[in-house]
């Protein structure tokens, strides 16, 4: 498996990267096709802040933690993943009836790797993202969106080519936008 560490403020020693290296190595055991993994490192305001992201078969996952010590904001962020793998694998094997090993989303791969450009304070715009976006069915991008824990999520719809958006409603259920 790819790991990728992004260190900001934060110097890593070697046996706690090793640490991390070791027990990230352990979603395997959850789903065997990880295609690559990236752990953001950084200290602000006296907390160890670690992301942790994952391209596990073309689904991003996502956890984030902080802590006063670094192995524990490691650790915290692992149980969000680990949590979530689960999660996406009981849907799998329970709700679907597929074989895990067959599952795959037509995903870029770079999709879980984000550009974050920080930004002057210009009319509310404080920072600015750039992504990749993922062709994919609406349920789909709920489901991505549910794992990732984010209240929308922007996607191309793999049935009719444009840019849609799906929301959770503060009513419950999901919303989708679509361009006329």
């Amino acid at each position: 498996m790819d790991t990728r560490f992004v260190m900001r403020s934060v110097k890593l020693p070697g046996e706690l990267k090793e640490y991390m290296e070791k027990k990230v190595g352990k979603l395997e055991k959850f789903f065997d096709k990880i295609l690559g993994t990236q752990i953001a490192l950084n200290f602000k305001r006296g907390m160890y802040v670690v992301e942790i992201t994952s391209n596990i078969n073309g689904v991003v996952m996502r956890g984030e933690d902080y802590a006063p010590d670094l192995r524990q904001a490691f650790d915290k962020a692992l149980k969000n993943i680990e949590r979530q793998v689960k999660k996406h694998k009981d849907y799998l094997t329970e709700k679907v009836r597929m074989k895990v090993q067959d599952i795959s989303f037509d995903i870029d791969p770079e999709l879980f790797s984000v550009a974050e450009d920080e930004v002057e304070p210009h009319k509310g715009i404080v920072k600015i993202k750039k992504f990749n976006v993922g062709v994919m069915t609406a349920e789909e991008a709920t489901r991505q969106m549910d794992l990732l824990g984010h209240n929308f999520f922007i996607f191309k719809n793999d049935d009719t080519g444009d840019i849609n958006v799906v929301y959770r409603r503060e009513s419950g259920g999901y919303g989708l936008l679509e361009p006329n």
